[in-house]
């Protein structure tokens, strides 16, 4: 496939209706679950990528293996992370195993590197996800004013369930907190009486504490 940079952090070309993959995917649950439902097409030296949804948005994903092995997925976003030419998305497996070490990769992920994350239980659910994914971004921006902004589609309920992820959100409060503050960045500079009009007090500390406490 034409159009790959030696360091896996290039545009790539990708066909319309299709996901490039990493061949390390081949027959993987995750894989098997895309498969009758949009077509993938298998290549080698994608590292550090796993899956291109388009020429320039990729899927970094990152497995319960990994989180448990220790640091060494955060190179990988990193290398995305500095490349001017990708827009990454981190899909992250948050199982009973590997809980107690997803706060780490959610801070470094979204408050460091500034980059979508978004949980999911197993590669069932990624494969749909993902392929979730790939219909957003393939909408007509005429149709949809999201597309228009400077974030993609994509990063909207990404950035939705990251926020949910905060101690004391949930699924009711994080549309709330993002109509006041549409952006990690504004929620993450935003003061206790900012919050508490949102949120109530008690939450308003906890979402404060979560973002300072990381700095």
């Amino acid at each position: 496939m034409e159009g790959n940079t030696p360091d896996g952090t290039g545009p790539m070309h990708v066909p319309f209706g299709h996901i490039v993959a990493n061949e390390k995917w081949r027959g993987s649950q995750l894989a098997q679950g895309m498969q009758g439902k949009i077509k993938l097409v298998f290549e080698d030296g994608l590292t550090p990528v796993d899956f291109y949804l388009s020429s320039r948005s990729c899927i970094l994903y990152i497995t319960e293996a990994d989180l448990v092995a220790g640091n060494g997925y955060r190179k990988r976003l990193v290398r995305v992370r500095n490349s001017c030419k990708l827009q990454g998305i981190v899909v992250v497996e948050k199982t009973r195993m590997s809980e107690q070490y997803f706060p780490a990769v959610q801070k470094f992920t979204v408050l460091d590197l500034g980059m979508v994350l978004l949980p999911v239980a197993s590669q069932t659910e990624a494969s749909c996800l993902i392929i979730q994914l790939v219909e957003e971004q393939t909408k007509e921006p005429s149709k949809n004013p999201l597309l228009r902004k400077k974030r993609a589609l994509i990063s909207e309920p990404a950035l939705l369930r990251t926020v949910q992820q905060i101690p004391g959100v949930g699924k009711v409060k994080a549309p709330l907190l993002l109509q006041r503050f549409p952006s990690i960045q504004q929620l993450s500079n935003a003061s206790i009486r900012e919050l508490e009009p949102v949120v109530g007090q008690s939450v308003a500390q906890h979402i404060h504490a979560f973002f300072t406490q990381s700095r």
